[in-house]
């Protein structure tokens, strides 16, 4: 069906959509949302620098032999794929704005704990609230940024996620250049601080309040992001068609409206993992030493380099992903362009409200569960496969990835949240 043909369907008004909008505080609750996201790049991107400098300081309770820097650059995955189930549950009793308040505790926290280290152990311990925190940020700000965006312009704003994960990266990378792993970790701290700052004056989801029968604050919502000439009232009307107020029965999840988005959701995270990014991230500097870069600055510059591509072809997709749908970005990229920002992105389009937490709860979970294994398995898969083995691995998951999303993803480019429900209802 064609798009226009929907929007009339379900009484979207095809003539006048979203044309009076103000986007300019819808920006600003992004630009609060995406601080989460700013924060958990900083943790990425904070093992490349920091453990080569563990690996040779002077004393021995925090020096890490290569077991303990897999474990160091890895445990995050484990406490972030909690952070998915916890935010998962939170997300729908809390809210999205609190929730992304209340994850600023342990982001903060765990770099406390690693400022004050004085053992391996405690290293491990802050990495994996930091991790923590991160799974919660990857699963809430999307959802956020989805639910208060419009369809002009949710991929754009969706796709700014990915690029604060990569500009934080890059960001650590740099920082690692001149300062001390503590200091880095102090400066890491400062996002998620101002992130609580400026959430507390951003509004909660119109779907979340309407979900919660809080039409008039709902209102209130719609009216700080869209600005006063919009016609909030047919725009709640239309999410209200939408709202299931009674809970979500775990024998729904027989219904292909329910378990279809979440297998390709699910899908969707373990192909992301699988095609190695997080291994090069968390490794850049060590794989650049070990291809030759012998001189600790070059190889620090090397991993510079890569995470400024990812930042700059982020960018770009954030830029066009609203003209050219998800799916063709999928097609013809890769990771930075497409498959880094279009699965959150999709993720955050294609569950129906009710099964929203508890399904991006589950893709979360696949997508850090995956990204412990290859993160921590990284090095023995060079060993077992050799580097060139490695790398053709991943790439045949790739190709993979092509075949998976020409057949079962949906494209969702300038569809409500609400008909792209609708569509696999009718699926």
């Amino acid at each position: 069906m064609a798009a226009e043909e929907s929007r009339c369907l379900l009484g979207y008004p095809a003539s006048d959509s979203y044309r009076r909008v103000q986007n300019k505080k819808l920006y600003l609750a992004t630009f609060a949302a995406v601080l989460g996201p700013l924060s958990f790049g900083f943790v990425l991107g904070y093992s490349s620098p920091v453990i080569p400098e563990l690996r040779k300081i002077n004393d021995p309770e925090l020096r890490l032999d290569n077991s303990q820097a897999s474990w160091f650059g890895s445990v995050i995955t484990l406490g972030a794929a909690a952070g998915g189930i916890l935010g998962g549950y939170l997300v729908d009793k809390v809210g999205r704005k609190l929730s992304l308040m209340l994850c600023s505790i342990p982001y903060v926290f765990g770099y406390v704990v690693i400022i004050s280290a004085q053992n391996v152990w405690m290293l491990y311990f802050g990495r994996m609230l930091t991790g923590l925190a991160s799974g919660i940020t990857s699963l809430v700000v999307p959802v956020y940024i989805s639910e208060v965006s419009h369809p002009k312009v949710r991929g754009m704003l969706g796709s700014c996620v990915q690029l604060m994960v990569v500009t934080g990266i890059v960001g650590a990378y740099i920082a690692g250049i001149t300062l001390k792993w503590r200091w880095l970790a102090v400066l890491c701290s400062f996002p998620s601080c101002i992130m609580l700052f400026f959430m507390s004056f951003m509004p909660e989801t119109p779907r979340f309040l309407l979900n919660r029968n809080k039409r008039s604050e709902a209102i209130a919502s719609l009216r700080f992001l869209r600005g006063p000439h919009v016609d909030h009232e047919w725009e709640c009307t239309q999410i209200e068609a939408s709202v299931w107020e009674e809970g979500l029965n775990l024998s729904e999840f027989k219904n292909p409206s329910i378990y279809r988005p979440l297998l390709i959701g699910v899908a969707l995270m373990f192909f992301q993992q699988v095609t190695g990014i997080n291994a090069i991230m968390f490794y850049a500097e060590t794989i650049f030493e070990d291809a030759n870069f012998k001189v600790i600055r070059d190889s620090r510059m090397a991993s510079v380099v890569v995470g400024s591509i990812q930042v700059c072809f982020t960018a770009v997709a954030a830029l066009i992903i609203d003209k050219t749908g998800r799916k063709v970005l999928l097609y013809i990229s890769g990771f930075a362009l497409g498959w880094g920002p279009v699965p959150w992105l999709v993720i955050s389009e294609i569950f129906p409200l009710k099964a929203r937490g508890i399904s991006s709860g589950a893709c979360v979970l696949t997508n850090w569960f995956m990204a412990f294994l290859v993160t921590k398995e990284f090095n023995d898969l060079i060993g077992f496969l050799t580097s060139y083995g490695t790398f053709w691995l991943f790439s045949a998951f790739c190709c993979l990835n092509v075949t998976f999303t020409a057949f079962y993803v949906p494209e969702t480019k300038g569809q409500t949240l609400e008909q792209i429900e609708a569509y696999f209802r009718r699926s």
